[in-house]
């Protein structure tokens, strides 16, 4: 496989008994991503439960395994590939008290699958994992309405869900929605199309899961690149060179383009783009590269480059929707530390403005955040940060709240 074939990154999401596990246990099965020892360990397993066919929910056992071992990232990984992609599989717990666990998973995910038990239709749970993934911008969203063979394949059925779930999701300002029939159980719709749902044109899920389009879920269309280190090796070849070493988090840069240093102010030009593999003329996000620049500017860690005709905001206040992850619940009259792309300065919270209801969106007055809270809040920083709305660009519009006493990650925001 090339090294250049594409990663998706997706989570799983939905309620306990939707047949998740079943699910991903068929993609890994139909898609040969097993190997023969598990198949057959699993087989003799389904035969002493007395089971008629192999049950691939057993597949996950070893996620599970790796849940229960886990106490803070409450989220499994699976790694698999077909021809045509990469994929890694988060595999998220759906209950409300692992809220921060799905925030984390769906803060790096292209794309979330959702699924529905076709019996019971849109619950409470579905509509807060939306709009968590509504919350983090994962951009694509597939609706999986799993267990059809239980509905005898209806195709009514199926259009009564997705238009109830469609116009749920159009109150959070999510369009890019792909509702996909199936039965994880028999197989259908997940890699083969099987012989039940003729009347569902659509791709399978692994049709849909191969090709959706991710190009553009990094921002392209302004330069963004926090400084990580400045690089001065004291070699006799590159006795003279100074280079600004980070990844580039957003947009594209080439030699002689112009860039302004932020928070300073500063303009330069490229000199130049070096990698490992020799220099380039021009670099995407999010290529990791060291660039010279024509002028001597003091920077340091933590400066931003960016375009000089796209300028971001640099301001010391600002508004965030914040999702609370420690057991121990904020306390508005300490500093915490706040690391924001590759900076980290101190910072206060100024106000709680209201608390989000995760299952019925409704804002309700607060005074303090207990762990999985979602909330938005205004906080002031020590030093300024160079952001952009979360809206507009991942990378720089997100941050992780630090107690500088424990060192421990206690929230994770994402600026208004």
């Amino acid at each position: 496989m090339s090294n250049t074939t594409q990663l998706l990154r997706f989570i799983t999401a939905g309620s306990v008994d939707d047949g998740k596990s079943t699910l991903i246990g068929r993609l890994l099965h139909d898609s040969k991503s097993i190997f023969e020892d598990q198949l057959s360990a699993i087989s003799k397993a389904s035969e002493k439960r007395g089971m008629a066919a192999v049950d691939l929910s057993l597949l996950t056992d070893g996620l599970q395994a790796e849940r229960e071992q886990g106490i803070t990232i409450d989220v499994a990984y699976r790694y698999f590939a077909t021809p045509k992609r990469k994929f890694i599989i988060g595999d998220t717990p759906g209950h409300e008290q692992y809220t921060r666990n799905m925030v984390t998973a769906a803060s790096t995910a292209n794309l979330v699958v959702i699924l529905i038990d076709a019996r019971k239709g849109v619950l409470v749970q579905t509509r807060r994992h939306t709009y968590l993934a509504s919350l983090v911008g994962v951009p694509h969203i597939v609706l999986a309405v799993n267990k059809m063979d239980m509905v005898d394949y209806s195709e009514a059925r199926f259009n009564e869900i997705c238009a109830e779930y469609r116009a749920f999701a159009a109150q959070l300002n999510l369009h890019d929605i792909t509702c996909i029939p199936l039965s994880a159980l028999v197989g259908d719709m997940v890699v083969e199309r099987g012989e039940q749902l003729k009347w569902y044109q659509g791709p399978t899920l692994m049709e849909k899961l191969e090709s959706v389009a991710i190009d553009h879920d990094v921002n392209t269309t302004s330069f963004r690149y926090p400084v990580q280190w400045v690089c001065r090796p004291q070699t006799e070849e590159y006795h003279d060179f100074r280079g600004f070493m980070g990844r580039i988090e957003a947009g594209e840069v080439a030699v002689g383009d112009e860039i302004t240093v932020l928070p300073s102010g500063r303009s330069s030009k490229v000199k130049e783009i070096v990698t490992y593999d020799g220099k380039l003329q021009r670099a995407y996000a999010p290529q990791s590269v060291a660039l010279t620049l024509e002028d001597e500017i003091d920077i340091s860690r933590g400066d931003m480059f960016v375009s000089s005709n796209v300028l971001p905001q640099v301001a010391k206040e600002f508004e965030a929707m914040l999702c609370w992850l420690s057991e121990a619940p904020l306390d508005k009259n300490r500093k915490y530390l706040v690391k924001h792309t590759t900076r980290t300065v101190k910072s206060l919270f100024s106000r709680l403005e209201y608390r989000v209801d995760v299952n019925t969106l409704e804002h309700h007055s607060v005074e303090k955040l207990n762990m999985n809270d979602i909330a938005r809040v205004a906080m002031k920083v020590q030093q300024p940060l160079v952001f952009d709305s979360y809206a507009i660009d991942r990378a720089t519009g997100s941050f992780i709240v630090i107690d500088e006493a424990t060192n421990n990650t206690v929230a994770a925001g994402m600026i208004a």
